[in-house]
């Protein structure tokens, strides 16, 4: 007898298919690590939003980052995001959806716009900068179960 399994249940895409999606999600997606090396590299080019609410972004935040409550996105982003720049919006981590309303109303207005996958929660967990409201900057010990603890990637 042989049993079905739940990964297999449903076939893996084509190959071309699956090059078509992945390729996709990295056009719209980026990754916490990604993020920081990027803002640590000094690069430019990139502008970090923060589109939770004022008490939030008090609490902590993205070191760097601009905060822009996705409500006021449409009358504000003309003076706090340069034109041309890619926007990296992020809110509170993967249960919460307020990045991706963010993100939308970037593109909106014409926008290039990603979202950062793992939001706030992944940037804390791995241990990578945090201000606080006071601008106050700390860095704490990464969570070893979600992030790497010998540095700012994991390598993949």
């Amino acid at each position: 007898m042989t049993s079905v399994s739940p990964v297999t249940s449903v076939p893996a895409a084509a190959p071309d298919e699956a090059v078509r999606h992945f390729a996709s999600r990295l056009a719209f997606e980026t990754d916490v690590s990604d993020v920081a090396e990027h803002l640590a590299s000094g690069a430019g080019g990139v502008v970090v939003v923060d589109s939770r609410s004022a008490e939030s972004w008090a609490q902590g935040h993205v070191a760097g980052a601009v905060h822009l409550p996705t409500a006021e996105i449409a009358e504000r982003a003309a003076d706090l995001v340069p034109p041309g720049a890619t926007v990296v919006v992020y809110c509170w981590g993967p249960g919460c959806n307020g990045a991706t309303r963010a993100a939308l109303e970037f593109a909106r207005l014409g926008r290039r716009v990603k979202e950062m996958i793992g939001g706030f929660e992944y940037w804390a967990r791995e241990g990578l900068p945090v201000e606080t409201g006071d601008g106050a900057v700390a860095r704490r010990s990464p969570d070893p179960l979600t992030a790497p603890v010998g540095g700012v990637s994991c390598a993949c």
